[in-house]
């Protein structure tokens, strides 16, 4: 087993029931979100296809795995996927056209950049944007499911994490490189004290008590 850091024998239990495809003999294409929640920043998506063969003993979803984990196995996904992809929403693009509409779009814009085209789309969640002449699956808790779903999570994720670190020298006050834009108190001090940054969600409640939007 490979060392990808600290995984409890629960975790791993959990790991080596993920699935390798939904279809066999299909190109599928596990696709993930990360970011919905939060009060700043972008949403990010994630399109992967992996080998039909592939498999990896850590590979979770990211939400049961350290930040030092997950940066190794987007190393490893990147390096052996057969196709992956990154697609995203900006906080304006969001206030526009509501976060739901932002994640189906962040994911679309994903599987529009992959360098092959899939046959069938495993969506994590319950719903989902039908995606031009690809048919698709939308599997609850995938990214705990299936490995295409979990990697697709890994790296949404870590992207949008890089992200958030990278705006974080630009606004420190905010704590993004601990919160990543999630509403912590210390976000929440920091807007009443601050105000707001041109990476805020306008149409979110950005205070308990807000009294107007911003």
């Amino acid at each position: 087993m490979k060392d990808f850091g600290n995984v409890s024998k629960k975790q791993y239990k959990q790991v080596i029931m993920l699935k390798q495809y939904y279809l066999e003999g299909q190109i599928e294409a596990g696709c993930d979100e990360a970011g919905r929640g939060c009060l700043a920043g972008p949403v990010y998506a994630a399109a992967v296809i992996l080998p039909p063969d592939y498999k990896n003993e850590i590979l979770n979803d990211s939400k049961q795995l350290s930040s030092k984990t997950r940066e190794q196995l987007r190393i490893e996904i990147e390096k052996n996927a057969i196709a992956w992809a990154i697609g995203f929403c900006t906080n304006e693009e969001i206030d526009k056209i509501n976060i739901l509409n932002a994640s189906y779009l962040s994911m679309h814009r994903a599987i529009e950049k992959l360098k092959q085209k899939p046959e069938f789309l495993l969506i994590d969640g319950n719903r989902f944007r039908p995606y031009p002449e690809i048919k698709h699956k939308c599997i609850v808790k995938g990214d705990a499911t299936y490995l295409s779903i979990a990697a697709a999570s890994i790296l949404a994720k870590t992207h949008r994490d890089q992200f958030m670190l990278n705006v974080h020298e630009e606004f420190p006050n905010y704590d993004w490189n601990k919160n990543m834009g999630y509403p912590t108190k210390k976000h929440r001090q920091a807007i009443l004290e601050f105000g707001i940054t041109k990476y805020h969600r306008k149409s979110y409640k950005l205070l308990d008590k807000q009294l107007k939007l911003f």
